[in-house]
């Protein structure tokens, strides 16, 4: 039995669907608390908030694998506004499920981290080694994040709790639903939001000129279960990304011209948030080298899926308002 938590979300959704056409039996366990948190078909569902340890400890019984993906996570925007209840929530989420898994005696935890634990690089691209040597991260989230990688190490020093930890560069695909705020959600539906709903001219976040390696969310799914999978994974760190950088100039152009709306491209830049990291590069190739993981998405095509997955879902949303 695969426990997924936070498998009704963006990336879990899609790694619970690969692991269910994998022939896996899945448990998923979420708090639904996003509005777009759906429950799916073909798995065991048990809707508990993983920081209360008596729930969690019940809804980890019998299973024998977590990839362990819930916490409270949002755009730059919402690391900005509510630093303090992601970093106290995760923390409580973490110690709940790293306690329920050495409990029930897991074969091992799946630990889902975050490039933003490389915030504070300034070596391009970054590989795994170097989480150790850079200050800290600065926002809440990343540091939260980073806490996550070291209840890894923490419980397999003294429980022997077998862990990987992976960490998705710039996840982007469908199912990932635009925020009515700027910034709650990531940087490619919000702004396909705005282009499709007719922002003229297009406001962006600083000064364009950051740049984000963009990895869809099929290829971190396949990666995630490849660790997963894999007696190499154990006990190691993994980044999963692409090299390819996108400057979010460049990224606007692109969503822009696909949604070939017969206006002229302008675009405004705004006042950015104070930590807006401006370059985040994954080496990958202890992955490919390990795990025989690369990505296979090419970009446009990822990008079309989105503008054509928001178009059907949200654009009559929007015209009702």
């Amino acid at each position: 039995m695969i426990l997924v938590t936070g498998g009704c979300g963006f990336i879990g959704s899609e790694v619970v669907h690969q692991l269910l056409e994998r022939g896996y039996a899945v448990r998923v366990v979420d708090d639904l608390s996003k509005p777009e948190s759906r429950r799916g078909e073909g798995y065991e569902f048990v809707q508990v908030d993983l920081t209360d340890p008596a729930a969690t400890l019940d809804a980890f019984a019998g299973a024998e694998v977590c990839i362990n993906l819930a916490a409270k996570i949002g755009g730059i925007g919402y690391f900005h506004r509510f630093p303090a209840t992601i970093l106290s929530e995760n923390n409580k989420l973490y110690s709940s499920t790293f306690e329920a898994a050495v409990r029930h005696k897991l074969r091992r935890m799946v630990y889902i981290s975050s490039s933003m634990v490389f915030e504070s690089a300034s070596r391009f691209p970054s590989a795994e080694d170097d989480v150790t040597s850079i200050p800290p991260p600065i926002t809440s989230y990343g540091f939260s994040k980073l806490s996550g990688e070291w209840y890894c190490r923490a419980f397999a020093g003294e429980h022997g709790l077998p862990y990987t930890i992976l960490r998705p560069f710039n996840a982007y695909g469908i199912n990932e639903a635009p925020s009515e705020e700027v910034g709650y959600a990531h940087v490619i539906p919000d702004l396909v939001k705005k282009i499709l709903e007719g922002q003229d001219p297009l406001e962006l976040l600083g000064s364009g000129e950051q740049t984000r390696c963009f990895t869809h969310v099929r290829d971190i799914a396949r990666g995630i279960i490849m660790a997963m999978e894999s007696a190499r994974a154990v006990n190691e760190d993994f980044n999963l990304g692409t090299s390819q950088e996108v400057r979010i100039l460049d990224l606007a152009r692109a969503i822009f011209d696909l949604c070939h709306t017969g206006r002229p491209f302008r675009v405004r830049f705004i006042e950015g948030f104070e930590h807006d990291i401006q370059r985040r590069v994954p080496d990958a190739s202890k992955a490919d080298r390990l795990l025989g993981w690369e990505p296979e998405v090419p970009f446009e095509k990822g990008l079309i899926e989105v503008i054509e997955w928001i178009m059907s879902r949200c654009l009559e949303q929007w015209d009702r308002r």
